[in-house]
């Protein structure tokens, strides 16, 4: 995984106009040691506790668009609080770490740091946030209409008209099948066997066979 150290002022580029100098105070506060991550499928962002006096650890992938990798940071930024607080005595995802996310998002939404639907969004979320970016599928929907980079020929798995075949970034091909839950039920051509796509999975639609 290729990462790389940003100075203070080189992060500016990468997070929202007027939340810079919040980020950097929680930043230096908390003696975190921030690396900004090539992209990575499995993860937008990371954190390591401190451990041996060490610094706290977070990495966030910078693909990702201002908000995008604003609202990672703060995910991450929950469990350096969490860990705080708590040390390893409570889950991950559970109730503490959710309070401290929601409490951060109000912060920054409060500061209209956010686009109106970002910020609709976000405060949708602000009652039960996901423990992971694929949970929230309206809130990353509307973040990816401000990726500066527009993949041609790509559309979101929702956006795939059902019964219709898409293909997928290692060459498989599906047939789009119907919602369960959240998620969309799809038919691998070749093999026949099912399997589950996030509504917000990136795909590329085929056109049948005449």
């Amino acid at each position: 995984m290729s990462v790389s150290e940003h100075p203070m002022q080189a992060l500016a580029a990468f997070l929202p106009e007027g939340s810079f100098d919040q980020v950097v105070a929680y930043i230096h506060h908390y003696k975190v040691h921030l690396t900004i991550s090539k992209q990575r499928k499995s993860v937008l962002g990371d954190y390591r506790h401190a451990g041996w006096g060490g610094n706290h650890r977070i990495s966030v992938n910078g693909d990702l668009n201002k908000y995008e990798f604003l609202i990672t940071l703060l995910h991450e930024l929950a469990h350096l609080l969490t860990y705080e607080l708590h040390k390893t005595r409570v889950e991950p995802h559970g109730k503490e770490w959710k309070a401290n996310y929601s409490r951060l998002l109000a912060d920054f939404i409060q500061q209209k740091v956010f686009p109106p639907d970002v910020e609709k969004a976000l405060e949708r979320s602000l009652v039960n946030p996901s423990a992971t970016a694929n949970g929230e599928t309206e809130l990353l929907l509307v973040l990816r209409k401000y990726n500066p980079v527009k993949k041609e020929g790509i559309l979101h798995v929702i956006d795939v008209p059902e019964g219709a075949l898409f293909q997928t970034s290692n060459g498989r091909i599906f047939r789009k099948g119907p919602v369960r839950r959240k998620r969309f039920e799809c038919v691998e051509v070749k093999t026949g066997h099912r399997y589950t796509f996030s509504a917000v999975s990136e795909v590329k639609l085929l056109q049948e066979p005449r």
